[in-house]
C-alpha cells in the first residue's frame, strides 16, 4: 500500500487591477504639466472612490417617455426627482467623508469646513441635507415651479463635496437616460437629469456640440452658437480663445459673463474625458476669471 499525500494547488496569483482610460490619461497628463500635480492626485482619489463604489449603485427606473421628456422640457424641470435618486446611506456616508479627507489633504477645505462636513456625514440629518442640494439645483431653471417647503441650500463649501460624493449615484441616473433616444428632445441648456449646469463641453467629429452636466455626466446636443446660460445667440457677443494646440477652447458670453469650456474631438483623437478635460484646462479656467468671466 502506498502513502497518499495530498498537496494543495497553489492559489493563481491575481494579477494587477487594470487601471481606468481616466486615470491613465492623468498620469500622462502629470508628466506633460507637472504644475498641474496637485489637481490631478485628488482626482486620481476621487476616481478610485468612485471605483469602490460604483458596481453596488443599482439602476434606476425613470420614465423617458416622449410625452414625459416633452413636458418637462418646456419647463425646464429635470427628469429625476431626488427620491428616485439609487442611494445607498452606507455608501454616501462613506463618500462625503473620504472626499472631504480628499479635498482638505489638497487644499481645498480648511479645518473647520473639513470638521463640519465629517459631522455631517455622519449626522441622521444627511440625507434631508443632500435632498435639499438636490432639490435646490434641479428647481432652479424650471419656469413654472411651485412654491416649495424646502429650505433652499446656500453653502458652496459643501456643494462641492456634495458634488463630488453623489456622483456615483447621479451617473447611474445619467446612464440610463444617456441611451436613449428621447433625450433629443432635451433643448435646454441645463441637465435633463438633474438640473446642473453644463462645466464642460465637447465638440464631436462631426461638429456638433455636446454640453457635459458637472453633477451627473449626461451629455446633450445643445447649439453651438448659443450660450446655455442666458440663451444668447448673438455671435459678436461671444468670446472664444483656446490653446495653442486647438485642442480645447473657451466660449464666454459677454451678456451673462459665463463660460463653458470645451474638448474637440476633432484635434484630440479620442472622446472627451470630462473629468480628465476639466483638470487639463486649468489654465483656461484663470484666464477666464482673469477677464471676468464665471464659469
Amino acid at each position: 500500500m502506498y502513502d497518499c499525500h495530498v498537496v494543495d494547488a497553489p492559489r493563481p496569483q491575481r494579477g494587477p487591477r487594470s487601471e481606468s482610460r481616466e486615470s491613465v490619461e492623468l498620469q500622462t497628463l502629470r508628466v506633460t504639466h507637472p504644475e498641474l500635480g496637485e489637481a490631478i492626485d485628488l482626482q486620481l482619489e476621487i476616481l478610485e472612490l468612485y471605483r469602490r463604489v460604483q458596481g453596488r449603485v443599482p439602476v434606476p427606473w425613470i420614465d423617458i417617455s416622449t410625452t414625459h421628456v416633452t413636458e418637462h422640457a418646456a419647463i425646464g424641470r429635470p427628469l429625476v426627482a431626488f427620491e428616485a435618486v439609487p442611494i445607498e446611506l452606507t455608501d454616501l456616508r462613506l463618500l462625503v467623508r473620504q472626499a472631504a479627507e480628499a479635498m482638505r489633504r489638497h487644499g481645498i477645505l480648511d479645518d473647520d469646513d473639513y470638521a463640519r462636513v465629517q459631522a455631517l456625514g455622519r449626522d441622521i440629518g444627511l440625507l434631508v441635507a443632500v435632498g435639499n442640494w438636490y432639490r435646490t439645483t434641479s428647481e432652479q431653471h424650471v419656469t413654472t415651479r411651485e412654491a416649495s417647503s424646502e429650505p433652499e441650500s446656500d453653502d458652496p463649501t459643501l456643494g462641492q463635496v456634495l458634488t463630488v460624493a453623489m456622483r456615483p449615484f447621479l451617473s447611474r441616473c445619467a446612464e440610463v437616460v444617456q441611451q436613449r433616444q428621447e433625450l433629443a428632445l432635451w433643448t435646454c441648456g441645463h441637465c435633463a437629469v438633474c438640473g446642473g449646469d453644463p462645466d464642460f463641453s465637447a465638440i464631436t467629429a462631426t461638429g456638433e456640440r455636446l454640453l457635459i452636466c458637472g453633477r451627473c455626466g449626461l451629455q446633450w446636443r445643445f447649439d453651438p452658437d448659443t450660450c446655455p446660460f442666458c440663451r444668447n445667440d448673438d455671435r459678436s457677443r461671444i468670446s472664444s480663445f483656446g490653446t495653442p494646440d486647438g485642442r480645447y477652447r473657451l466660449e464666454a458670453c459677454e451678456v451673462c459673463h459665463r463660460y463653458v469650456k470645451a474638448y474637440d474631438a476633432r484635434r484630440g483623437g479620442r472622446p472627451v474625458m470630462p473629468l480628465v478635460d476639466t483638470v487639463a484646462t486649468l489654465t483656461l479656467d484663470a484666464a477666464a476669471m482673469q477677464r471676468g468671466y464665471a464659469g
